[in-house]
């Protein structure tokens, strides 16, 4: 493609999935060059600035990113997506992780560019996670032969009720570390610290709130102002990522860490989560898939908070956060292993148009 190809705007549908917001590509409709795709994302979000103001960006990792999507050409799945961080402050695109929030507004997507055929009041997409290689399977409410947004399924961190999407994760064990427990144990000592290192969908280090000096009951910004905390977990970080099959995670935004304690709400177990820098204002949905999973296995440092029998059923853990809480089905075997994680998102259409980069006459 040309420069002057992107002129008259790249056509973009900004949408909200779960509790992030994102900018939705066809990849047909971008450059097939990575780096002048991702110098036009960045042009596009505003990056680099702390407050995006010449952008679509919303000053935060939550409101800066990007889903691209494509007809995928393996049998049985409908799309190929591609999720892109866009760093907000620095001139960084990071394709290191798979985003399950984003991956909400997926289905919905791929239906209303024609990629996927409706096939009654619900419609079933099944979605190829091109960072990992993994799979996701979206139930996508479509009756009348359209897409709804609304509907009465509500999340925690979004005001009001939209229409459910069903999420369905197989196989995701290992997605960037090679194993579900990268280092081969449930429980790790690292850099002084008791750690359970995982990886079900997201590379996370999960570690008991007081270790840390914390109660786990701060609010976001008391935590991002905690100097000292912050470099103690990117201490931590550092030393955990090559332990992770990560290697040098200096420049990479995995692993997340998640400081537990035990639920206040009801819940199963509450959490403070860096990703890995800022304080998420909720939980990533692979994120919460991965405390979940650890808090149901034998062992862990999670386990041992919340002391609960491991049986072969389905369970489901309800993951609290900062501002409300995550709800996760887990489906455990015989042999006490997590073999399948549910979760309920909601999706909305924010505009549909053309966006345009800094270059556009």
């Amino acid at each position: 493609m040309s420069d002057d190809t992107f002129d008259d705007g790249i056509k973009c549908m900004w949408m909200r999935g779960g509790t992030s917001k994102g900018a939705y590509f066809l990849a047909s409709d971008l450059p097939s060059n990575t780096n002048e795709r991702d110098a036009l994302l960045l042009s596009v979000m505003g990056s680099p600035d702390p407050r995006q103001i010449d952008g679509i960006g919303g000053a935060d990792p939550l409101t800066s990113k990007v889903a691209i999507i494509s007809p995928s050409d393996r049998e049985h799945v409908d799309v190929d997506y591609l999720f892109l961080q866009v760093q907000v402050d620095k001139a960084v695109v990071s394709d290191t992780q798979n985003c399950g929030n984003i991956l909400t507004g997926v289905g919905p997507f791929a239906i209303e560019r024609g990629l996927v055929e409706i096939t009654g009041d619900e419609t079933q997409v099944y979605v190829h996670m091109v960072n990992t290689g993994q799979f996701a399977n979206l139930n996508v409410q479509t009756p009348n032969g359209r897409v709804t947004y609304k509907g009465d399924a509500s999340i925690g961190g979004v005001p009001g009720t939209a229409a459910p999407v069903a999420i369905s994760f197989v196989n995701i064990a290992g997605s960037l570390c090679g194993r579900l427990f990268p280092t081969g144990n449930v429980k790790d000592h690292v850099d002084g610290l008791d750690v359970t290192l995982i990886d079900n969908g997201m590379p996370t280090i999960v570690l008991r709130a007081s270790d840390v000096g914390i109660t786990g009951y701060e609010a976001r910004q008391e935590l991002e102002d905690n100097t000292a905390l912050r470099e103690r977990l990117e201490h931590l970080r550092l030393i955990a990522g090559p332990l992770m099959n990560l290697g040098d995670v200096v420049d990479k935004t995995v692993p997340k860490l998640s400081m537990i304690s035990p639920a206040q709400n009801g819940g199963t177990i509450s959490t403070r989560t860096f990703i890995p820098h800022r304080c998420h204002a909720s939980i990533g949905v692979l994120g919460a898939v991965s405390v979940a999973t650890a808090c149901y296995t034998q062992g862990s440092v999670a386990h041992e908070m919340i002391d609960k029998k491991i049986e072969p059923a389905k369970q489901l853990v309800r993951v609290e956060h900062p501002i409300g809480e995550a709800q996760i089905l887990l489906n455990i075997d015989h042999s006490g292993f997590v073999v399948e994680a549910s979760v309920i998102r909601t999706a909305r259409k924010l505009f549909d148009g053309y966006i345009f980069s800094k270059g556009h006459t």
